[in-house]
């Protein structure tokens, strides 16, 4: 079934912004605060819905994504590292001080933490991009928990290893790799952090389409920002394609369900790269799309003991 763009739900600009490389895009319920990374700039923001401007922090690294605990702590996915910051209050301070608890891929120095999420059992799941060069598959996917540390999944490399989500009830993992027009899914255990039945969810039709970030609705279907093409696509659990929102840019990043009922559906998005090209009106900014009828389900707490 061939993309098509939904006519009458295009997506709204939220809020006016320049990020270059906006991602990880997390609603937080009980500040009722939305918060993603730059990630070339090293900074976070937080931003109260309908607020004229963000809050912004200085970080010490690129972070690809993040996660809250169940302390009120962050889980922040450095470059190479995963930390736990204290969740700052509004307005942020100027730089965020962060506790390393453990390396990523520290004997490989071209690869980056990238995007990320907890599974419904409380573990941080995320994947590893190739920073040098996206044709190289060298990039993995990893669970870390309080209680095991950090695992390797048996899943294929990746050049850009994204769009990571989890079923409603916790038994598939979604993934993908940037460098191919495909989303897979696979059996996921918690626990054990084992996977199996690595298979094909949905096929990119649009050539010029990669999938980046995903999240999973109430009814299960996956929600994909489609770098290259400008599109949102909402998948139904089979695979197949229900409906394609068409941003006015063309490289969103991270679609996440927030507001108090769960009906709010935000995707950052990526800013040009390189001096000189040209750069789309609202490129970089955040965008939001009405719903109706549809609902997120809450993102499960990091378990840090």
């Amino acid at each position: 079934m061939a993309h098509r763009p939904h006519e009458g739900e295009a997506l709204s600009l939220a809020l006016p912004h320049r990020a270059a490389l906006g991602d990880g895009l997390l609603w937080q319920p009980g500040a009722a605060r939305w918060w993603w990374t730059d990630v070339p700039a090293a900074m976070l923001y937080a931003w109260d819905d309908g607020a004229p401007s963000a809050y912004a922090c200085r970080l010490p690294d690129r972070a690809g994504s993040v996660a809250f605990c169940r302390s009120g702590r962050m889980l922040v996915g450095l470059a190479k590292w995963l930390c736990y910051a204290e969740t700052p209050a509004a307005p942020l301070p100027a730089r965020l001080a962060l506790q390393p608890v453990v390396a990523v891929d520290p004997a490989e120095p071209r690869t980056r933490v990238g995007d990320g999420r907890t599974d419904r059992a409380g573990n941080f799941v995320f994947g590893t991009r190739n920073e040098a060069t996206e044709a190289r598959a060298i990039g993995s996917f990893y669970q870390f928990s309080h209680a095991h540390g950090l695992r390797r999944l048996a899943l294929p490399a990746a050049a850009v290893a994204g769009s990571i989500c989890f079923s409603p009830d916790g038994g598939t993992m979604y993934f993908s790799d940037a460098g191919r027009r495909h989303i897979l899914q696979c059996d996921y255990d918690a626990d054990g952090a084992q996977v199996a039945a690595v298979r094909p969810f949905s096929q990119l039709v649009d050539g010029d389409s990669r999938p980046h970030g995903a999240v999973i609705d109430s009814e299960g279907c996956l929600w994909n920002a489609e770098w290259g093409s400008g599109r949102l696509t909402r998948y139904a659990p089979d695979g197949a394609v229900m409906r394609s929102h068409l941003l006015p840019v063309a490289h969103p990043t991270r679609p996440a369900f927030g507001g108090a009922a769960l009906d709010r559906l935000m995707v950052t998005s990526a800013g040009p790269r390189g001096a000189g090209k040209p750069s789309a009106p609202g490129a970089g900014s955040l965008f939001g799309l009405a719903t109706p009828g549809v609902r997120g389900i809450a993102d499960t707490l990091f378990n840090d003991g």
